[in-house]
Parts: structure tokens; C-alpha cells; sequence
């Protein structure tokens, strides 16, 4: 009898809950949506659930507290963690998310051995080590949702300004995800035709700023919390290429071995995604400038790397 793939979401705050909604609608599997607080996720699962005739899906929806009931899970998405309020870095957050991710990752160790696990929570590049080393999975199955969201942001941008269909606009950002992130205009396409063709040197520089700090855009306007409908769209567009096998290249933190030159961190580049998880690092020949943006973005990196090795968590 065939199964139908399954996907887990860890934690049911607005992230998850919409990574469980995109999901579902999607038909990328049977859903179940985790929760330390158990209401909250049989609730918000149910809710989605009956959705499911008007929308025309046929994914169940299951919402728990118990790991068990994600067995056996073909991809995970963990999204739990405290999110930003406003004033605070992804950095603050260190400490706390730390030990949730953990918690998290030995439940998903315990019952999904073999599942593909994608991080959400943030500050990212270190929260994407901590689950690796807990849960000891080979880098393929190990990877951070970061460049997608962040790539998004760029060219939701682009298409504002240059009045030309999100969908023609092909743009993709490298390096930690926070204030060092390296957007690469160089590599953008309107149609196919380079930005630099269609935009002033000043004008892309603005996008590219406002792409560095897109998320604290949101949280600064939100007052109460932080983004999440462009967040759990990009997780659920990781697992949806992995889930079909896709081979997708999309920008993701991975875990490097040599690549650029780094080794043993995880830093925001191009990835092919498929059913394997990640399946390569496409590595690209960067310019100075860009191999600068990428050196101050790992240096950033390795401090938040620093700073989690000397907590307890």
C-alpha cells in the first residue's frame, strides 16, 4: 500500500501554524503540528483541518504534544522558539532558543531517525549547529531556512520598484541570516535581463538594505511579534522540494565542508534540494566585494558560534 509522505512542525506559534497551513494546502503529506502546549496545537490542527473541504485538500491535520505522534516523520520543520520582540536581535535569543532547539531535536533523534530537518528558529546559523549536533544526522538532512525568506524579501522589492511581475524576478542572497546577509545584485534578473540593466547603482543599494533589515521592518510595525507568513512559505518550499524531489536550487544555511574556503558552520549559499535533502552546495566564483560581505557575514557567524559554546543549555 502506498503511504503518503508525512511532515511534522515543531512548534505552533504563527510560524508553524502557517507552515502547517501552507503544507497542508499544498497536499505535501499528512501533517502534524507539535506543540508544548497541547491545546494550541489540537486546536489550530483542527481548525486547519476543517478547511479541508472548502479548500479541497485531503492532507490530515493532527495537532499534539507528544513526539510519538510525529514518528516516523519524512521531513521536520522547527519553527519553536522565543520569537524577536522589538529592540532585540536575533542574538538575544541565544541563550533561551538554545536549549528549546535541544529539547526539540532529541525528540525528533528519538522517533524520526531518518527525517530531513529544517530550522526556522532563530538566530538561525547557530540554532541549525546546535540541532546537527544533537542530532548527529549527516549534513544533508540538516539545514536552515534563512536565504529563501531573505531572497524573497529581495525580490518582493525589486518587483515593487521595477513594476514587473514577482514572478520574472529572479534574485538570491548568501551569508548569515541577520544584518551581514550578502544580497548579490549581480546575480539578479528582471525577465531574464540583468537588475543593473533596469536600476540605478542607488536604487538597488536600497533594496538591498532594506532586504538586510526586512525582518526587523516587520517587527518594529508588528510591535507584538515577528514575520510569519513569508517565513513559513519559505520552509514549506524547502520541504516541498525535498518532499517531490524537486532538485531545486534555492538559498539555505548549510553546513560547509571546505566550501569557500569554510568548514565545520552554517552559512547561508546556494543549495540543490531533493529527496535527499540536500543533495549539493552550489559554489559560485565570488568578486571581492562580494567575498568581503561573505568573510564579515561567517565572522558574525562564528561569534554567535562562540558565544553558544561558552552557555549552558
Amino acid at each position: 500500500m502506498h503511504k503518503r509522505k508525512k511532515l511534522s512542525v515543531i512548534g505552533a506559534g504563527f510560524v508553524g501554524s502557517t507552515c502547517a497551513h501552507w503544507a497542508a494546502e499544498k497536499e505535501l503529506g499528512d501533517v502534524v503540528l507539535l506543540d508544548v502546549n497541547e491545546g494550541s496545537a489540537k486546536g489550530k490542527a483542527l481548525d486547519l483541518f476543517e478547511s479541508s473541504p472548502i479548500e479541497g485538500f485531503d492532507s490530515k491535520v493532527l495537532g499534539t504534544n507528544n513526539y510519538k505522534d510525529t514518528a516516523g516523520s519524512d521531513v521536520v520543520i522547527v519553527t519553536a522558539g522565543l520569537p524577536r520582540k522589538p529592540g532585540m536581535s536575533r542574538d538575544d535569543l541565544l541563550a533561551k532558543n538554545a536549549g528549546i532547539v535541544k529539547a526539540v531535536c532529541q525528540g525528533i533523534k528519538e522517533y524520526s531517525p531518518n527525517a530531513i530537518v529544517i530550522i526556522v528558529s532563530n538566530p538561525l546559523d547557530a540554532m541549525a549547529l546546535v540541532a546537527k549536533e544533537v542530532l548527529g544526522f549527516p549534513r544533508e538532512r540538516v539545514i536552515g531556512m534563512a536565504g529563501v525568506l531573505d531572497s524573497a524579501r529581495f525580490r518582493s522589492f525589486i518587483a515593487e520598484e521595477t513594476g514587473v511581475s514577482v514572478k520574472d524576478i529572479q534574485a538570491f542572497v548568501l551569508g548569515g541570516h541577520g544584518d551581514t546577509m550578502v544580497p548579490m545584485p549581480r546575480h539578479c534578473s528582471v525577465g531574464g535581463i540583468p537588475l543593473t540593466e533596469f536600476l540605478a547603482k542607488e536604487k538597488i543599494d536600497a533594496l538591498v538594505d532594506r532586504t538586510r533589515k526586512g525582518g526587523a521592518e516587520i517587527v518594529s510595525l508588528l510591535q507584538t511579534g515577528s514575520a510569519y507568513y513569508a517565513p513559513s512559505a519559505s520552509a514549506v518550499q524547502m520541504a516541498e522540494a525535498i518532499l517531490k524531489d524537486q532538485h531545486r536550487i534555492l538559498p539555505c544555511a548549510a553546513y560547509l565542508e571546505g566550501e569557500y574556503g569554510y568548514d565545520g558552520i552554517f552559512v547561508g549559499v546556494l543549495c540543490r534540494l531533493g529527496g535527499k535533502g540536500l543533495e549539493s552546495v552550489v559554489e559560485l566564483k565570488l568578486n571581492n566585494e562580494e567575498k568581503s560581505g561573505l568573510e564579515n557575514s561567517v565572522k558574525h557567524v562564528k561569534e554567535l558560534v562562540t558565544a553558544l559554546r561558552n552557555l549552558e543549555y
